[in-house]
């Protein structure tokens, strides 16, 4: 895979180069398959296992950029965000001279199935209330934060995927997790967490707002508002963009003032300090 800087205004864009250069834009009308992961597919192609990816490129404040990939599914790397986050600090961020569009929430929409939930709210900047209830060794858990504080690299990206080993058997069945290994999933078991320690007490959780935030990118840009979601997943997580983009009322396009967090002056080429739209400075390939 490599990640190439793209024009102002350009997106988000994967574009197979197996395939002659076929290219699927990440949006919401483009969502395929969603379960233990998203994928999205345009015609008959297809690209799975996006929302690290997009997590990680919504987290660091990069809003044109063209991902070349040479296979149906994106590298699972450590199973989190933080591969892609620390090869974007090593070439930086170029402010683009367009500014910057937001998703600005205007009136709440909510997606309820059963006892699971998630909602979008306005608010000033990206606020997140996420709450889990899995099953043991896993249990309840909530995370509170703001993607507008800066500390997606540090409080969210490190946070790994996780799967019951019980389960693995059934997923390769589905043609998922092939690159699966204990370098790059929590694994769990009855008796606990296979291939400890974890990153955070609270990992679990940490992953599943990493997947949001990367769902919710299929909406074409940041959000402005506040998302709460209990027991969700990336079915409910993208049936709320589909949501979104259907009531046109819901949302409008803005120019905000608040700075998308990016790493500090000493990690970048060029800080983004007026909310100009970001793109990679260099051409970045990912190895895996």
């Amino acid at each position: 895979m490599r990640l190439v800087p793209a024009p102002a205004g350009s997106g988000i864009v994967f574009r197979r180069t197996d395939l002659d250069g076929f290219e699927i834009p990440a949006t919401g009308r483009n969502v395929a398959k969603v379960s233990y992961a998203t994928s999205l597919m345009r015609g008959s192609v297809l690209i799975s296992t996006t929302e690290h990816l997009l997590s990680a490129l919504i987290g660091f404040g990069v809003d044109n950029v063209i991902v070349e990939v040479d296979n149906l599914e994106l590298p699972i790397l450590d199973g989190s965000a933080l591969p892609y986050v620390e090869a974007f600090q090593s070439v930086g961020l170029k402010q683009q001279r367009r500014r910057r569009e937001y998703l600005r929430i205007l009136k709440e929409v909510e997606v309820r199935e059963g006892g699971k939930f998630i909602g979008v709210y306005p608010g000033s900047g990206y606020g997140i209330d996420y709450s889990i209830d899995f099953p043991q060794p896993i249990g309840s858990a909530r995370f509170q934060g703001d993607l507008e504080s800066g500390d997606y690299a540090r409080l969210i990206a490190p946070a790994r995927t996780f799967g019951f080993r019980e389960d693995e058997a059934k997923l390769r069945d589905m043609g998922l997790i092939r690159g699966a290994s204990e370098e790059c999933v929590i694994i769990l078991t009855a008796q606990g967490v296979q291939n400890g320690p974890l990153r955070f007490a609270d990992e679990f959780v940490r992953h599943k707002v990493l997947d949001l935030i990367g769902d919710l990118a299929l909406a074409g840009r940041r959000i402005q508002g506040r998302v709460i979601a209990e027991r969700a997943g990336h079915a409910m997580h993208t049936a709320l963009v589909q949501r979104l983009m259907r009531d046109r009322s819901a949302w409008e396009l803005a120019h905000g003032y608040d700075e998308v967090p990016v790493p500090s002056q000493a990690e970048t080429k060029s800080a983004d300090a007026e909310g100009n739209a970001g793109v990679l400075s260099e051409a970045l390939p990912i190895h895996a």
